[in-house]
């Protein structure tokens, strides 16, 4: 039988959440203990992490895109009453006043 526990002691070795974090700067020397992270969540905008992070409030993961970047890929089904049209456009063409943006929190 495997249980899991969550919130638990984190694993020894497992990689820090500011190695895939939207919010971090990491920069690695040639060893392994030469690392800088730079937090833009933190300390108002500029917060140094000198330890690995296990759980963090403000992780965003950078492989997952923004709201705003899928609003930039999306297409909008619209209808054109007078040429008695229905099709695809993309987002990015319509006016601003013929686009509903949400915020991006």
């Amino acid at each position: 039988m495997h249980i899991k526990i969550r919130g638990g002691t984190a694993r020894q070795g497992d990689a820090s959440l500011c190695h895939s974090c939207r919010h971090a700067t990491v920069v690695r020397g040639r060893r392994a203990d030469e690392e800088l992270v730079e937090c833009d969540a933190l300390a108002y905008g500029k917060g140094r992490v000198t330890y690995p992070v296990t759980f963090c409030t403000a992780y965003m993961d950078r492989q997952h895109p923004t709201i705003r970047e899928m609003e930039d890929i999306a297409w909008v089904l619209r209808t054109d009453a007078t040429r008695k049209q229905i099709g695809f456009v993309r987002a990015k063409e319509l006016r601003p006043r013929e686009r509903y943006v949400l915020d991006e929190n």
